[in-house]
C-alpha cells in the first residue's frame, strides 16, 4: 500500500468510535441482521431508522451485548470499540455496559430514590472513594440531564414518582453516571409527550459534546432534528448510511427514497 493510501485510510478511520464488520444476528432460525458493516463516529449523534421489525433495535443491542441475555440469539461478525473486539472472550459484558450505556424506550427508573438511581452505577463499579465524590457525580449527571433544578430539593424522593419525561431524563442521568463513552438510546421519546420529547431532544444535542450517541427512532423528523449521521435499515439489511442531510434529501438507494417518501414502512 503506498503512502497516499495509508494517509487516506488513517483519515477514514481516526474518527470511528465503533466499527462493525459482517455482523449477522440469528434468533433461532430467524435471520434478523444480515451482514452489516458500519462505522459509528465519536462525538456524533447517529440515528437508526427504518420500518418496525427491520432490525434497528436488534443491531443497537449488539453494540453493548444486550443480546447476550437472549438464549436463542446468536451474533457473528466483529464489532470493535476503540479498536477492541467487544465480543472477545476476555471482555466482561458488565464492564462493557459501563462504557456503552443504554436508555430504553419506556422510562425504567429503579424503585429507589432519585439520588440512588444515579449513584447506583458508580457505587457498583467502585468509581468513587467518598460520599462527597458520589454527591458530586449525582449532581453533575442530573445537571447534564437537565434535571437538577427540578429535583435538587427532593433527592430522597422515589424516582418512580417523577413525570414520564423526568423519569426518562433520570434514566439518562443514570446511564451517564458511569462515565460511558457511548450512549445507546432505543426510541427514548416514544412514550413521552411533545414537550418532554423536545426536552430530551435538546439534551441529546448537548450530550454529543461528550459522548458518541446512537439513537433508534421511529420518527424520521426526530432523526432529522437530532442526528448528524443516519443509517436506514430494511428487512435486516443496512441499506444506506451517510450524513443525515444527504440521506433525507438525496438518498442513493431507491428503498431509502421509498421509505423517506412514505411509500414503504
Amino acid at each position: 500500500m503506498n503512502d497516499m493510501r495509508i494517509v487516506e485510510r488513517l483519515v477514514e478511520t481516526q474518527g470511528n468510535k465503533i466499527s462493525a464488520r459482517a455482523v449477522q444476528v440469528h434468533y433461532g432460525t430467524s435471520h434478523a441482521i444480515k451482514d452489516v458493516d458500519v462505522d459509528i463516529l465519536d462525538k456524533t449523534v447517529t440515528a437508526f431508522i427504518g420500518p418496525s421489525g427491520c432490525g434497528k433495535s436488534t443491531f443497537l443491542r449488539c453494540l453493548n451485548r444486550m443480546n447476550d441475555t437472549i438464549a436463542a440469539c446468536k451474533v457473528t461478525g466483529k464489532i470493535t470499540l476503540d479498536g477492541e473486539d467487544i465480543y472477545d472472550a476476555r471482555v466482561d459484558p458488565v464492564q462493557l455496559r459501563a462504557k456503552v450505556g443504554m436508555v430504553f424506550q419506556k422510562p425504567n427508573p429503579f424503585p429507589k430514590s432519585i439520588y440512588d438511581n444515579v449513584a447506583y452505577g458508580p457505587k457498583i463499579h467502585g468509581l468513587t472513594r467518598s460520599k462527597a465524590e458520589l454527591d458530586e457525580i449525582v449532581e453533575s449527571c442530573l445537571r447534564k440531564a437537565a434535571l437538577w433544578n427540578e429535583v435538587k430539593d427532593r433527592l430522597t424522593a422515589p424516582g418512580t414518582g417523577l413525570s414520564g419525561g423526568q423519569q426518562q431524563r433520570l434514566c439518562i442521568a443514570r446511564a451517564i453516571a458511569t462515565s460511558p463513552e457511548v450512549l445507546l438510546m432505543d426510541e427514548p421519546c416514544s412514550a413521552l409527550d411533545p414537550i418532554a420529547t423536545a426536552q430530551v431532544e435538546e439534551l441529546i444535542d448537548e450530550l454529543r459534546d461528550q459522548f458518541s450517541v446512537v439513537i433508534v427512532t421511529h420518527s424520521m423528523q426526530q432523526a432529522a432534528r437530532v442526528s448528524q449521521r443516519t443509517a436506514f435499515f430494511h428487512l435486516g439489511n443496512l441499506v444506506e448510511y451517510g450524513e443525515t442531510g444527504q440521506i433525507f434529501t438525496n438518498p442513493r438507494d431507491p428503498r431509502t427514497e421509498s421509505y423517506i417518501s412514505g411509500r414503504i414502512g
